[in-house]
């Protein structure tokens, strides 16, 4: 058996087979995850894609994890993590959820270590290599055991998302969009696209991240803050129209004195 993070045939590393991971010590394991790099290669990575795609991911990341935080469920989501299937050249995905494991920072996933693969994963599409992502990772996503995948096509505002039709199925099929909405099984949600950005949904309402949770509770407070103002205001006005009755009435009784004294004095 050779060396553990040999990739053979492949030029970066790789984790071992599940059958020589099988073979190792607990400690040999844990020597074997430590060995194995966090960080991909400039060689592996695609070019950076600038600000539409770095936002389209952090909204993904930020939005998921407050969601499932305030479910109170245990799905780690993450973005850009090294991911190490047995055997298998790495990669590293814009986003991917697993759901019911510890979540905690991690600076990679290893499969065999982790006991189970990747059941969602996001790739965002802005100038990159499209074959890549709307081919090549369609067959390889489905051929690791992927249950679901999704492709925010940023430059064609346009959502692709696959399923695995059962359990054990090597290949994906097309998920059907229903009015603009994609269905995820994996997440409970749906992704819509919204002028030019990914949004998700539950039933009828609208996942915000908590940047945007944080927007909309300022806004909800400058609302407040202008109605209090507004009623302050009014009641000013009210205020002063009603000096303004009184100092009419205070003058009219004592003009209506004089004429009552005038009247006298005749």
């Amino acid at each position: 058996m050779g060396t553990p993070i040999d990739n053979p045939g492949g030029a970066f590393p790789g984790a071992p087979s599940q059958e020589e991971w099988d073979q190792l010590s607990p400690s040999e394991r844990r020597r074997v995850v430590d060995a194995l790099p966090a960080a991909m290669t400039d060689a592996e990575l695609a070019p950076p894609e600038g600000d539409p795609h770095f936002g389209a991911k952090s909204d993904a990341l930020e939005t998921l994890r407050a969601y499932f935080a305030r479910l109170g469920r245990s799905v780690y989501v993450a973005a850009e993590l090294t991911i190490y299937y047995p055997g298998a050249p790495r990669f590293s995905p814009d986003v991917l959820a697993v759901l019911d494991v510890p979540v905690h920072e991690r600076m990679k996933w290893v499969v065999s270590h982790e006991g189970r693969g990747l059941d969602w994963v996001l790739e965002v599409l802005v100038s990159g290599d499209r074959r890549k992502d709307l081919e090549e990772n369609v067959r390889k996503y489905a051929a690791l055991g992927i249950p679901e995948y999704f492709i925010y096509d940023r430059a064609r505002m346009r959502l692709h998302a696959y399923r695995l039709p059962e359990v054990g199925a090597k290949s994906y099929v097309p998920i059907v969009g229903q009015a603009g909405r994609y269905a995820s099984r994996v997440l409970g949600l749906e992704l819509v696209i919204e002028g030019v950005q990914l949004r998700f949904y539950h039933a009828t309402a609208e996942l915000l991240t908590p940047r945007g949770l944080a927007a909309k509770l300022e806004a909800m407070v400058e609302e407040v803050q202008r109605d209090a103002e507004e009623r302050v205001q009014r009641e000013q006005e009210r205020v002063q129209r009603e000096e303004e009755r009184a100092t009419l009435a205070e003058r009219r009784v004592v003009e209506l004195l004089e004429e009552i004294d005038r009247l006298k004095k005749r």
